[in-house]
């Protein structure tokens, strides 16, 4: 069995936008974020004491994967998602070898919650097959008012199925609200992974605290389809939270260090690496 300190630790979700001299953003998106350079995330993932790190195509960028697949070709450590929507050229074939391992879909409930640029579920029910034959996997941005919809796609899925944001979850709401009761039977499935990146679903709330016995419900229902993201740089969030200080919570709501060497270590290298 291998020993997880021997592993290196993981952030499994970030963006990256820039230089826009060489990298433009696409003409027409739903927002325009400042510079995210490649050099700042890798000091942040060194500040971290985190070695490796999962970058999410934005939509910003449409179908302009350039930017994540040199960075890719030239940051070994890094590991990558796409996104290929219906008017897509984006071949999925041969890109496990250049770093990608999933194809990223959204599904958010509220009108205008899925952004220009994003795949839908029909792009996920088109492309699962291919997915499959290319060793990825698929990744939903969707959240606990949504994932009836599309329960039933991700459990006959071919390939497994990571949901970002930890699932959109209320915390007005409580942990037995149906929707997120719906996302821990998917978590306990073994069919479906979560990222643990809990400060979207609290920005609302005075004391963050409360998203805590959600994260904890997860862990206890299955530690071991479970991963942490950063989701650096914290686009449209004001103030700008310190990623920092994101780890040091998510760390201090883990019950264990059985458990936050699964998600730090273990699982992102069985999901990434």
């Amino acid at each position: 069995m291998t020993d997880a300190r021997t592993l290196n630790q993981w952030d499994c979700h970030a963006h990256l936008f820039g230089p826009y001299d060489e990298y433009p953003l696409a003409a027409d998106r739903a927002y325009t974020p400042p510079e995210a350079r490649v050099q700042q995330y890798l000091a942040l993932l060194k500040e971290l004491d985190i070695q490796n790190g999962v970058l999410v195509h934005p939509s910003a960028y449409g179908d302009d994967h350039s930017l994540l697949l040199h960075t890719l070709q030239e940051h070994p450590c890094l590991r990558g998602v796409v996104v290929s929507g219906p008017h897509s050229n984006l071949n999925l074939k041969g890109l496990h070898a250049k770093g990608i391992r999933a194809a990223r879909f959204s599904q958010r409930s509220g009108a205008g919650m899925n952004f220009l640029g994003s795949a839908s579920v029909s792009d996920f029910e088109r492309l699962q097959s291919t997915l499959a034959n290319e060793n990825l996997h698929a990744e939903f941005w969707t959240d606990c008012d949504a994932i009836a919809e599309i329960e039933n796609h991700i459990l006959k899925s071919p390939v497994p199925v990571v949901i970002d944001h930890m699932g959109g979850f209320n915390p007005s709401s409580g942990i037995n609200e149906p929707g997120f009761q719906r996302m821990l039977r998917l978590l306990d499935s073994g069919h479906v992974w979560i990222k643990l990146c809990a400060y979207r679903n609290l920005l609302s709330e005075a004391d963050w605290e409360i998203g805590k016995p959600f994260m904890q419900a997860m862990i206890k229902q299955n530690p071991d389809r479970l991963v942490w993201g950063s989701d650096w740089p914290h686009l449209r969030v004001t103030p700008t939270p310190q990623t920092s200080t994101l780890l040091a919570q998510f760390k201090s709501w883990c019950p264990d260090t059985s458990a936050l060497e699964k998600i730090l270590r273990i699982n992102p290298f069985n999901l990434y690496a």
